[in-house]
């Protein structure tokens, strides 16, 4: 077997763009014979992918995928430079892919969700099958997160705007029916418009409830400067309650039937199908949320292709 030099993974890196590590493993295979290297790396789809991984990846889609017994559901977030690809068939196939293989896996870390075989083709790992599409689609592609839940009650998801925002839901259900499942599914909608950050109360730390006072005090006396701190103290105790109860899921209005919280809506469900009705954790992704999108000036971008 010929000798594997740091040259010659050099010059086929420079001549593919491929990663350092598969372009070792190319020669590895193939007997250090470069032309070889080069299509052993355009058949795993390596060839183009790391010359995008410097683009920003910040559209995409959410995808909720739930088994069929109810029983567990996975929600993933895979990120595309353009909103046109998000909306490409292909690229949806691939995304509903990526949350089959997120249902299936045992992987608490996106590393090792990287590192196990791709569901759609052992001889790949996800991340060679992510490297594949980006060749085939021709922008950087991020799978940038995942979460699955596995429960007793039932599972249950909804997708909104066509995948830019997506939630999953782990309940306790006494009974699981049609009528629970609808139920659920209006909380899943409520979680979509409103992004609570808890379910409940006993949720929040002191810390943050501590931070959100001082927050609070601070915006009263600037408002009130004359006020002594006594009033200002009782000022806060509605204000904070108030925001808590935009934070928390069963303490909101809910959005179908404003004399009613989501809490109460779920006591009056429970009630008229004969088992308790509990939100244990919800999950809510909104694509492309906390990535900074890089402004390009289109004109100019053109130009410096034609160059």
């Amino acid at each position: 077997m010929a000798a594997i030099t740091a040259g010659m993974v050099k010059e086929l890196r420079e001549m593919t763009g491929a990663g350092m590590m598969d372009c070792k493993k190319a020669l590895g295979e193939t007997d250090g014979d470069m032309e070889k290297a080069v299509e052993f790396l355009r058949e795993k789809g390596l060839a183009a992918a790391s010359k995008k991984a410097g683009r920003i990846a910040a559209e995409g889609l959410v995808t909720v995928v739930v088994s069929e017994d109810g029983k567990s559901g996975a929600i993933v977030e895979v990120n595309s430079e353009t909103d046109f690809v998000a909306k490409n068939a292909q690229f949806q196939t691939y995304v509903a892919d990526v949350a089959a293989q997120a249902l299936a896996s045992d992987s608490k870390d996106m590393e090792a969700f990287l590192a196990e075989a791709w569901i759609k083709d052992s001889s790949l790992t996800v991340a060679q099958a992510l490297s594949s599409q980006i060749a085939v689609i021709g922008e950087n592609m991020d799978i940038r997160r995942f979460e699955k839940v596995t429960t007793d009650g039932v599972a249950v998801d909804y997708i909104h705007g066509g995948g830019r925002i997506g939630v999953l839901i782990e309940a306790g259900a006494e009974v699981v029916n049609d009528a629970v499942k609808e139920a659920l599914k209006n909380i899943a909608m409520q979680i979509a418009a409103l992004s609570p950050k808890y379910v409940r109360r006993e949720e929040i730390s002191q810390e943050f409830i501590e931070h959100e006072t001082e927050i609070l005090k601070s915006q009263a006396k600037n408002e009130n400067p004359d006020k002594p701190d006594s009033i200002i103290d009782k000022m806060i105790v509605g204000r904070l309650n108030k925001e808590l109860k935009e934070f928390c899921l069963v303490d909101q209005a809910y959005v179908k039937d404003g004399d009613l919280t989501v809490g109460k809506y779920l006591e009056q469900v429970s009630k008229e199908v004969g088992g308790k009705i509990e939100v244990k954790k919800f999950i809510r992704f909104e694509t492309g949320e906390g990535i900074e999108k890089k402004e390009d000036n289109f004109a100019e971008e053109v130009a410096k292709q034609m160059q």
